[in-house]
């Protein structure tokens, strides 16, 4: 009984804002915007949008696989630090998600426009100015930026847990420096590699500001499409559509993603 009621706020919470809003997408995904009448139309309508969809999932892959390249050695690091300068360290990469997302994305504009502060310094020098933004490469630059700190925070909670005697033991037993990552630091934090994945995937696959600050029409992303559809083509039920759409994909890839990625209890056994 009293497990029970300390479950309740949790179970109103979830059921305020993550089951019917959940109801009111399928609702409106599943019905006319002019009759309210049942309907496929509008799931049908989504095959329109297959490569924007494309274009949204491989730019996040992109951007996920870049942040595991930068985010393991960082989190690395930080865990191999002593307890005051993993405090610090750990301030660093968290310090810049006290800043709005908005202020952060605004600052790459600044920074990679045409007659930003980066081909600024190029003209005074006499050179030409570069192409650095309306791009998929300044878009993945953005995603990378915003959304290293979920990779990181994963990886170095996990590195964290690996115990030290497993690496002793493998230096015992005349393991160098590369083969005791590969056959001891790398399988046993598989689990931050996919957690963080995850966290910078589902994201970075449903963004919008990003791509409409440092894209062009040719980098239009899902996430743009669906708020185009609530805010200017004022159509909820498309939107909705697309929403249901993209929530599924992003499920999809998790349950793909976590296959890869077993129990702390068979990884420690490994």
């Amino acid at each position: 009984m009293k497990n029970k009621l300390s479950s309740g706020p949790y179970l109103v919470w979830m059921t305020l804002f993550t089951v019917v809003p959940l109801v009111i997408v399928v609702y409106y995904a599943f019905t006319d915007s002019v009759t309210g009448r049942f309907t496929l139309g509008n799931v049908e309508t989504v095959k329109n949008y297959i490569p924007i969809f494309l274009r949204s999932v491989w730019l996040a892959l992109v951007s996920s696989l870049i942040c595991l390249l930068l985010g393991y050695p960082v989190a690395w690091r930080i865990a191999q630090a002593g307890p005051k300068s993993q405090r610090l360290l750990y301030m660093l990469v968290m310090l810049p998600m006290c800043i709005s997302f908005l202020l952060r994305t605004l600052a790459w504009v600044a920074l990679l426009e045409d007659t930003g502060i980066i081909n600024g310094f190029f003209i005074k020098l006499g050179l030409p100015p570069l192409p650095l933004i309306r791009t998929n490469g300044a878009v993945i630059l953005g995603m990378v930026y915003n959304y290293l700190p979920y990779m990181i925070m994963p990886l170095y909670t996990v590195i964290m847990k690996i115990d030290r005697r497993l690496i002793e033991a493998a230096q015992d037993l005349g393991c160098g420096g590369a083969q005791v990552f590969a056959k001891v630091t790398l399988p046993l934090s598989v689990p931050g590699i996919i957690s963080g994945v995850t966290m910078v995937f589902v994201p970075a696959v449903s963004t919008f500001y990003i791509s409409q600050k440092l894209g062009n029409t040719g980098t239009t992303l899902i996430g743009d499409v669906i708020e185009s559809q609530f805010k200017t083509a004022y159509n909820p039920n498309l939107g909705a559509a697309l929403s249901l759409v993209l929530m599924i994909i992003v499920l999809a890839c998790t349950a793909l993603m976590n296959r890869f990625s077993g129990d702390d209890e068979s990884v420690a056994t490994v």
